[in-house]
Parts: structure tokens; C-alpha cells; sequence
């Protein structure tokens, strides 16, 4: 029991011969030691599992666990050793403890993100096959949109000249009926003979099945031709979507996006974000919390007779020296003199 209170002594960076001569305040920095050993241990934890993530290495994220536990741990340690309780001094200490703590603020933010894609993890699994579905759906689409232009053209070519076809049929079977009525008698002159006007009728439709004709010959080549075009860009679309594959969508960019997402849909999961992020940051502040909560006990006491002592040790060495340069100086100024 006894060395796990001197390791914690260690880890608050306190003077053990002086605690030891203070055992009132030996729980309270047992306690700092203690939540500056274990916000370095969550540290390393959190550090090590956000890298893992990233990289899927154990042997990647222990190293950089144990190298960002032992920063944060040797941070707290001196912030914390350096800190002294003085006598209505706490803007003073708040003061010196505030880059740590914005700095508690900015490592919560990234440590804590590992943690709610972990906790979340089965409802960020399920969004990811729905985002993954969405991005299929959208290259598909962008990719029928390339040829959606092309096939358009390919197909108005072909039915503009199919309606001229269409158009010249239409005239032909107006103008062969218009003849055949005046022949019968049912229409036209109402006489049913094979007489001049009817003679003018039939050289007419005979003319417009001539101009047909002519259209067929020209533009059935040109139609078949457009059609094969449209089928052979129809194809290479079919085929570049047959080809088009799901690429795995669960990196952790993925996964951020997934949870900022689910944030936004769903109200409890983006208050259990927040609560998660405030309990970082708490975790990372609770050695400098503690320290200032602390009130003045007799270790301070202790410890600032202790520097005073050594301050004015130092003054008065200083002060002993320059006394005796100084005399060594008038000495040669006096044997020049003579």
C-alpha cells in the first residue's frame, strides 16, 4: 500500500521527504497522483484505439497509446507540480492552469470521437449500408447521365427522319384514297368512271409512292444505322453499370459522417455526444481541478520555507561573492597604487 501512495506521490511530482513530515496532506496528493496516472492512462487508451481504427494495427496503436499516454501523463505531472497554493491566489493559479485546460478542451474533442464511434457502433453499421446504397445509386445515376445526352441525339436523328417517312406514307395514302373515291364514286366528283380526273388522282399518288420509295432507299440505311449506334451505346452503359462496384464505405471519415448524421436524425444520440464530450473533457481537467479545489495545507507551508530557503541561500552566496571581488579589486587598486 505504502508504495502505490509513493508512486502516486511521484506521478503529483511532489517532494517526498516533505509529504512525509506532513501526513494530513498525504490522501490529497495520493489522490492528484492518482487522477494524473489515470487521465494519462485514459489518454494512452483513448489514443491508442483512435489509431487502431485508423490504421487496424495493434502494434501501431499500442506504441502511439503508450507515447501519447506518457505526454499527457509528464504534461499534467509538471503543470501540476509547478502550480503553488498560495493565500488568495486562485485567479493567479486559474491563470497558469488555463493553456491546460483549453488543451484539455482540443485532445477531448479527438479523444472522445473513438469512443462514440465505438458505443454507436451498431447504429453508425447500420447507416453506413444505407450511405453505402445512396453513393451506389449516385454513381449510377451520374453515369447514366453521361450517355442520357448521347442516346437523346442518337435517338432524335432516327425519329426525325422516321417522321419523315411518316409524314411522306401519310401523303401517299391520302392522295391513293382521294384516287381510289374517284373511281368508286364515293368521293371527289361523286361519278364512278376512270376519267381525267381520276387520271390526275392516280399520277399523283403514283408520284408521292415514287418520292416514298425514294425516301425508304435513302433514309432506312441512315435509320438502321442510328439504331445500331443507340444499341451499341445502350450496351456499353449496361455494361459499365454491371461493372460498377460497391466499394467498401466504412472508413473512419465514413463513420464520422454516419454519426454526424445520425446526430441530426436523432435527438438522444446527439445529447449522448455531448455528454460524452463534456466527460473528456472533465476526465482530461480532473488533475488541474484537483489541484485547484486543493485548499493550503501544511505541505505548501513546508514547501515554500523550503524555496524561500534556498532563495535566500542563493542571495546570500551571491551577496558573499560580490563582497569578495569587490575586495580583491580595492586590494589591486591599492598595490598599483603603491
Amino acid at each position: 500500500m505504502q508504495q502505490f501512495k509513493e508512486f502516486f506521490w511521484f506521478c503529483a511530482g511532489i517532494n517526498r521527504s516533505l509529504i512525509k513530515r506532513c501526513p494530513t496532506d498525504t490522501a490529497k496528493y495520493t489522490g492528484i497522483g492518482a487522477a494524473v496516472f489515470f487521465t494519462g492512462l485514459l489518454a494512452a487508451l483513448s489514443g491508442g484505439y483512435a489509431v487502431f481504427t485508423v490504421f487496424e494495427s495493434v502494434g501501431w496503436a499500442i506504441g502511439f497509446g503508450l507515447l501519447w499516454g506518457l505526454i499527457i501523463f509528464n504534461l499534467d505531472r509538471f503543470i501540476v507540480s509547478t502550480m503553488r497554493k498560495q493565500k488568495k491566489a486562485f485567479a493567479r493559479e486559474l491563470l497558469t492552469a488555463s493553456p491546460r485546460i483549453l488543451l484539455a478542451i482540443m485532445l477531448a474533442i479527438v479523444i472522445s470521437k473513438p469512443l462514440e464511434l465505438k458505443i454507436f457502433s451498431k447504429e453508425i453499421d447500420r447507416k453506413l449500408v444505407t450511405l453505402e446504397e445512396e453513393i451506389y445509386q449516385k454513381e449510377i445515376i451520374d453515369l447514366e447521365q453521361r450517355y442520357t445526352g448521347q442516346l437523346l441525339s442518337i435517338e432524335a436523328q432516327s425519329n426525325q427522319l422516321k417522321d419523315e417517312i411518316k409524314t411522306k406514307t401519310e401523303k401517299r395514302d391520302a392522295l391513293a384514297l382521294a384516287a381510289q373515291q374517284e373511281a368508286d364514286g364515293t368521293g371527289g366528283s361523286g361519278k364512278r368512271n376512270a376519267g381525267p380526273i381520276y387520271q390526275i388522282k392516280k399520277a399523283d399518288a403514283d408520284q408521292a409512292q415514287s418520292e416514298l420509295a425514294a425516301l425508304n432507299q435513302n433514309y432506312q440505311p441512315l435509320i438502321l444505322q442510328k439504331q445500331a449506334e443507340w444499341n451499341t451505346l445502350f450496351d456499353q452503359k449496361q455494361t459499365e453499370i454491371a461493372n460498377l462496384k460497391r466499394n467498401p464505405w466504412n472508413g473512419m471519415a465514413a463513420q464520422l459522417q454516419a454519426l454526424s448524421i445520425l446526430g441530426q436524425e436523432n435527438e438522444a444520440i446527439r445529447i449522448a455526444n455531448i455528454f460524452i464530450l463534456l466527460l473528456f473533457i472533465l476526465l482530461e481537467c480532473t488533475p488541474i481541478i484537483s489541484k485547484l479545489i486543493s485548499g493550503r495545507g501544511p505541505y505548501d507551508e513546508l514547501l515554500e520555507i523550503r524555496e524561500h530557503y534556498f532563495k535566500n541561500h542563493n542571495l546570500e552566496r551571491i551577496a558573499e561573492m560580490d563582497h569578495s571581488t569587490y575586495k580583491k579589486i580595492r586590494e589591486n587598486y591599492a598595490m598599483d597604487i603603491s
